[in-house]
């Protein structure tokens, strides 16, 4: 029987150092599905945040903001990723409004947070087959919706370290121009002590 070795471990792991990496992002921007390929390549562990809070919850985030509305889900959020901030090596999709709140920008800030920003219509085509799964677009015009949010979380989005615009790029593409990206992120906060860079 023939043995085979196990992969080696990606070059950029003994940089990162255990550093996670936090995806932020509007919903539909690829969280989930770019995360799972990068957290592969890295042999870094993998943790939708969303998922755990339904977990927690044992409700879905619709049922969470029907039930308890948005503040009380916030909560939660910010609950969900002090734990997670408390491990190490993981990729974390995170919600869409995890931004919101300063004093997430703490935890985020332990890793390299990186932006996935897909254009508007590439948002609107991915979220207006099921804007009832998004409690923040139940509006009479989900379209305006999503622009109101884009527009009031766009500058909060661009204190990520790392800023990943997309364009029609699959989940698997965008992982590996992330890992393109990140050692050119690194050497800066290393060489340069700039720890919150963006890179187009």
């Amino acid at each position: 029987m023939m043995m085979t070795n196990p992969p080696s471990p990606h070059p950029l792991r003994q940089q990162l150092g255990g550093r996670n990496l936090h995806l932020i992002g509007m919903m539909g921007s690829g969280k989930s599905t770019t995360g799972r390929p990068l957290a592969q390549q890295l042999g870094y562990g993998f943790v939708d945040a969303d998922c755990v809070i339904e977990q927690l919850a044992g409700r879905t985030i619709p049922e969470i903001f029907a039930d308890d509305g948005e503040e009380s889900f916030r909560a939660m959020e910010s609950q969900v990723l002090r734990a997670i901030g408390e491990r190490h090596s993981l990729v974390v999709a995170n919600g869409g409004g995890v931004i919101t709140k300063p004093e997430n920008w703490g935890v985020l800030h332990q890793g390299i947070v990186i932006w996935l920003n897909p254009d508007r219509d590439q948002l609107i085509r991915r979220l207006q087959n099921n804007p009832g799964t998004r409690p923040l677009l139940k509006a009479p015009n989900p379209t305006t919706a999503l622009e109101s949010l884009l527009k009031e979380r766009q500058p909060l989005y661009a204190e990520a370290d790392l800023h990943v615009p997309i364009i029609d790029e699959q989940p698997d593409e965008v992982a590996a121009r992330i890992l393109d990206m990140l050692p050119g992120i690194l050497n800066r906060q290393v060489n340069q002590g700039e720890p919150q860079t963006t890179a187009d």
